[in-house]
């Protein structure tokens, strides 16, 4: 009796849950995957951050996990480390910056002068609001200590500033994070230049600092006495003066929302002059505010005007504003309430096309591919877990799903499945918004994760696929054969030489495609190129 030794080991069709090549490690579900580079696990991070964990693995355990990485690159090349810190931030690839700034604390604590020095002199570029500068301080603060080169870096991004430009950030954004400009100004010292020293005595002291002085209003100007700025006194009348004086004042000096009475942010004539010059995400993450204050409603001018302004591709472009900013808005305006407080409100449905479309507007352009792809989103348990780029509510299956739209209304020729442990087509279209793509998505069955499973359709229907997207957390066990397997098998029975995308929505070590192969390549899910690299993956120009 002869033994058969390959029904133990097949180097072309193996389970998930066991080995099928020396480089895969076991991933957090018990399957194995390949592990991915630290610079490819730098650009989850710096996009995608962590938090809300994911089904397997915690908030905590991830941070950890890709702070080392993050060490682990500094190590290799500080250099080219902050440079990837510095596009990924500034190019608005990443819905939000937090990553980035934690990212560039960690480099700016590095053990190499070289590697700090690099760090220290991208602060202007990474914290660009004091916001931003607010969460850098706390996050180095727990890396390191406040040396002359770090405290010169804060001095930096004060001197950097114009007076205007200063005053607008001390009034915006006064304190966050347990930190405010009073804490910074005491540790860093920046040169007190005679066109800045009354501000500084202002943020330092406040009033006390001014000595015999009072703020005087002369009609609609409200002029400036001694050093103090007009601004700033235009922003201290601002405190106690009434609802028609806040309009008038919004409108000499431009102040935003933040800087109101709280009393006066039920006045829809105050809104309706904020809204005259309000920053476009101010703008965007106010919506429900002024449709509960009646400001947005049926066809009024703010409503034509908030459409419009949505409708400007180089106002988003400028702005950063990041397709999940808009996505997490239409979910939030579209429901009628927030997701935290009692605040409630009337959508407009000029509103929730205006942000559907700008959702689109806010990628990259992309060029279709002119290829044959199959779109297949994991629908698995684990991607109903944690939430994509701070958004709460929005898990990666629904986030897996829009970001499908984006190639879907760009192509030609593309199918949408489905899959977990079973593979399924999707009942979602291109021509759907897509509050109604999440809300179909929420509502679907799921279970174990077979990611092979869009190879093994394509060839037990003879489809001619160019290009596999699968999106997906890579946390894949369920299957008997390997994803990469299933491809190879693909190409072998089609005679089609096809490829296989991978596009990431956590911020994990693990991916399902072969680095070896040169058809088979790594994008991170939500950043905003990643629809262009995908049209260049398929035409055969992003190896």
């Amino acid at each position: 009796m002869t033994t058969n030794y390959s029904q133990h080991f097949n180097a072309r069709q193996t389970p998930q849950t066991v080995q099928a090549d020396p480089r895969q490690i076991q991933n957090s579900a018990g399957g194995f995957s390949f592990q991915i580079t630290p610079w490819e696990r730098l650009d989850r991070w710096l996009i995608l951050g962590a938090e809300g964990g994911t089904y397997y693995a915690s908030e905590k355990k991830l941070v950890r996990e890709n702070a080392l990485t993050i060490q682990e690159c500094l190590k290799l090349d500080g250099a080219r480390t902050v440079a990837a810190i510095v596009d990924v931030s500034t190019r608005g690839r990443a819905p939000k910056n937090d990553a980035a700034i934690f990212a560039l604390a960690i480099a700016a604590a590095d053990p190499r002068p070289e590697t700090r020095k690099a760090a220290l002199l991208a602060v202007p570029a990474v914290c660009r609001t004091a916001t931003h500068l607010f969460q850098f301080a706390e996050a180095v603060q727990a890396q390191r200590g406040w040396g002359r080169a770090l405290r010169r870096a804060v001095a930096n991004w004060y001197d950097a500033k114009t007076p205007e430009q200063l005053c607008y950030q001390v009034c915006k954004y006064g304190q966050r994070n347990g930190w405010s400009h009073r804490d910074l100004l005491r540790l860093s010292h920046p040169a007190q230049r005679d066109d800045r020293a009354a501000i500084y005595r202002w943020i330092t002291a406040g009033n006390e600092g001014l000595g015999e002085r009072e703020l005087k209003k002369s009609g609609r100007k409200y002029a400036g006495v001694g050093e103090l700025p007009p601004y700033l006194e235009g922003f201290e009348f601002l405190k106690t003066c009434s609802p028609s004086e806040t309009i008038e004042l919004i409108k000499l000096f431009g102040f935003t929302h933040e800087m109101i009475n709280t009393a006066h942010k039920q006045d829809a004539k105050v809104w309706e002059a904020l809204l005259d010059k309000m920053p476009m995400t101010a703008m965007i993450r106010n919506l429900g505010k002024m449709s509960e204050v009646g400001l947005l409603k049926g066809m009024s001018e703010a409503s034509k005007l908030v459409c419009k302004r949505l409708a400007d591709k180089e106002q988003l472009r400028k702005a950063r504003v990041h397709p999940i900013q808009l996505l997490s808005a239409l979910r939030v305006y579209k429901q009628g309430h927030g997701d935290k407080g009692k605040l409630t409100w009337t959508p407009a449905a000029k509103v929730i096309d205006a942000l559907d479309s700008a959702f689109y507007d806010a990628f990259e352009t992309v060029e279709p591919s002119g290829k044959n792809i199959l779109l297949g989103i994991d629908v698995s348990g684990s991607m109903g877990g944690g939430e994509v780029g701070g958004s709460p509510g929005l898990t990666p299956r629904d986030a897996a799903a829009v970001m499908a739209m984006v190639t879907a209304r760009v192509e030609e020729n593309w199918e949408i499945m489905g899959f977990g442990h079973d593979f399924v087509k999707l009942p979602i279209t291109p021509k759907q918004r897509l509050d109604d793509v999440i809300k179909t998505m929420s509502h679907l069955p799921f279970g174990s994760t077979d990611c092979s499973l869009p190879m093994q359709y394509a060839q037990a229907n003879k489809l001619k696929v160019d290009v596999f997207h699968v999106y997906t957390d890579n946390e894949t066990y369920h299957g008997r054969i390997h994803p990469h397997q299933a491809l190879v098998q693909y190409r072998h029975q089609s005679s089609i030489n096809a490829k296989l995308a991978v596009i990431a929505f956590s911020a994990t070590e693990f991916s399902i495609a072969d680095k070896s192969d040169a058809g088979m390549m790594d994008f991170v899910g939500f950043d905003s190129a990643a629809p262009n690299l995908l049209a260049d993956f398929a035409r055969g120009g992003a190896h």
